[in-house]
């Protein structure tokens, strides 16, 4: 098949394709005798892969991997459960980063609530966000 069918396959544009093929996501596809690319049902399924991958959160360094030990042999589901692993963590870290982000926004805007207007004299700063 033709790079516009593998494209519209797999929910991707001809642009990512060949950029998947740039970074060895996906093989160099066989050529037609007038130049153009010619995919299997292999790259199919490597594409569906890749976007089911990034839809999970991997990288595509990380689809690369996996894909590069099954294609030496080796299975992936403990180095998959490893990376699902690591991207929890750290949406974990970020999750807890913004509810002390949210916390911290919603002392200051209850100082707001009770701070009087009239007192704010600094001429530099602003009482809400000062020193509480």
């Amino acid at each position: 098949m033709r790079i516009g069918e593998l494209a519209q396959q797999t929910g991707v544009t001809a642009k990512t394709v060949r950029y998947y093929e740039s970074v060895g996501l996906l093989p160099d596809p066989g050529r037609t005798g007038s130049g153009y690319r010619d995919y299997d049902d292999d790259a199919v399924e490597r594409l569906q892969f890749v976007r089911d991958a990034q839809a999970a959160g991997l990288t595509l360094k990380e689809s690369r991997t996996i894909l590069d030990m099954k294609a030496e042999g080796h299975g992936t589901c403990e180095h998959t459960r490893a990376l699902l692993n690591r991207h929890l963590a750290d949406i974990d870290a970020q999750i807890a980063s913004l509810q002390a982000a949210r916390a911290e926004l919603v002392s200051l805007s209850q100082r707001a609530d009770v701070l009087d207007p009239a007192a704010c004299t600094d001429a530099n700063r602003c009482q809400v966000v000062g020193a509480h």
